[in-house]
């Protein structure tokens, strides 16, 4: 596996200032490496299909899901993955989100994590494997703000904590054929014991 360097010249700020930060750092996972977890984990994970209250009816939620926690019996790949993101970023992750967009036409709408739920000051770190897929960033209130960036196969985003109170982000649909994708959407959890997953990228 690539070890990595946090001053890789591969890395982009996307938004920096005291709204929070968003970087993204391309080429995290090696191409074989990125195509190995993301095969081991698309068949061997134990996805969830959800439905959510929306309006006045109940919908299915448009990805499938799988949430663990940093002290559950891990497979050998998520432990690779808790391993070299802790590494990456120096942060004590103790949970991880997934999602699996089966295609085009699975998505996430705009929103930010449920900081109630997270340590404060603690970044949410986002790897993408699989398919490219496009987040749009947002900026909440006026002056309105809008930024795009394409989430490739062995990327990192991450987003700090602060971001979270003045921007939304989201996976929109696509057209035409899309291939499945799956994010791993690491947090700092508190109590990290509930199994509670914020939507994510």
């Amino acid at each position: 596996m690539r070890q990595p360097s946090l001053f890789a010249s591969d890395t982009s700020a996307l938004l920096s200032g005291p709204e929070g930060e968003v970087r993204y750092y391309a080429n995290v996972l090696t191409p074989e490496d990125a195509g190995r977890w993301f095969a081991d984990l698309h068949e061997h994970t134990v996805w969830q299909a959800e439905r959510r209250a929306m309006y006045d009816r109940e919908v299915d939620v448009p990805r499938l899901r799988a949430h663990f926690l940093r002290n559950d019996h891990l497979s050998p790949t998520l432990l690779e993955a808790f391993g070299l993101v802790t590494h990456y970023l120096n942060v004590p992750f103790n949970s991880v989100g997934l999602n699996l967009y089966r295609d085009g036409h699975d998505s996430v709408a705009p929103h930010n994590d449920k900081l109630s739920f997270l340590e404060a000051d603690q970044p949410i770190a986002v790897l993408s494997l699989g398919a490219t897929r496009r987040m749009l960033i947002r900026r909440k209130k006026a002056p309105y703000r809008r930024l795009s960036i394409d989430l490739e196969a062995g990327s990192l985003l991450v987003m700090s904590w602060t971001s979270q109170w003045h921007y939304d982000h989201g996976v929109p649909k696509e057209r035409g054929v899309v291939g499945p994708r799956i994010s791993l959407a690491f947090r700092v959890s508190k109590g990290a014991s509930t199994g509670e997953s914020s939507s994510s990228a």
